[in-house]
């Protein structure tokens, strides 16, 4: 598994939502999960030390943690 850094796929990204210690990008070009190498349509990033998630319709997520932040990449 490698380490992901999200300024690197900004080409492919597009930002949503932008808080200062979370963000929420859409998958435009298809790009492959870095955890399972299935495409994903949503990424969350936050640096926050815990965040809750909202109820969520079942889909299917990854999570990828590095030094500086966590990867939540939804299916």
């Amino acid at each position: 598994m490698a380490d992901f850094d999200v300024h690197d796929h900004r080409h492919e990204l597009k930002q949503l939502r932008d808080s200062g210690t979370t963000s929420l990008w859409e998958n435009r070009e298809d790009m492959a999960c870095p955890v399972c190498d299935e495409i994903f349509s949503r990424l969350f990033v936050t640096e926050q030390a815990g965040t809750t998630f909202p109820e969520n319709d079942g889909a299917r997520f990854c999570l990828l943690r590095d030094d500086d932040a966590v990867y939540l990449f939804r299916h």
